[in-house]
């Protein structure tokens, strides 16, 4: 099991609108599947070629990746600069590791995250 949901609820709450208005961290930009809100979540974007990959910390089952997984698209801002995002995918880590930075690191394995999203620039 990734870490625990009701971090994320506590994250949600509290540490994302700071990091949001901080204006420092990446922000991808989704659409809510039932309630077709924009909700706007700060992630570590990892670029690739071709794309970007998102650590799912919290699982396949958190709100903002069953948002992106529904619609197909989502919006990534980094350092003020908006990026169209297509085509989701849930990878492992092994295939995460395969196509990302030698710096980015593994969370730590006692956080069991198993599970990445792979998104696509779009063209």
């Amino acid at each position: 099991m990734p870490v625990p949901m009701w971090i994320a609820r506590k994250n949600r709450r509290f540490f994302n609108p700071r990091e949001i208005k901080k204006g420092v961290r990446p922000v991808l930009t989704h659409i809510g599947r039932t309630s077709g809100a924009t909700f706007h979540t700060p992630l570590d974007a990892h670029p690739i070629d071709g794309g970007y990959i998102f650590i799912v910390m919290y699982g396949q089952q958190s709100d903002w990746v069953k948002n992106i997984l529904a619609s197909g698209e989502a919006t990534l801002t980094v350092e003020g600069a908006d990026t169209a995002l297509t085509n989701p995918k849930i990878i492992g880590k092994g295939e995460a590791f395969l196509v990302l930075s030698h710096d980015v690191k593994a969370p730590a394995g006692f956080l069991n995250v198993t599970e990445y999203l792979r998104m696509d620039t779009s063209a």
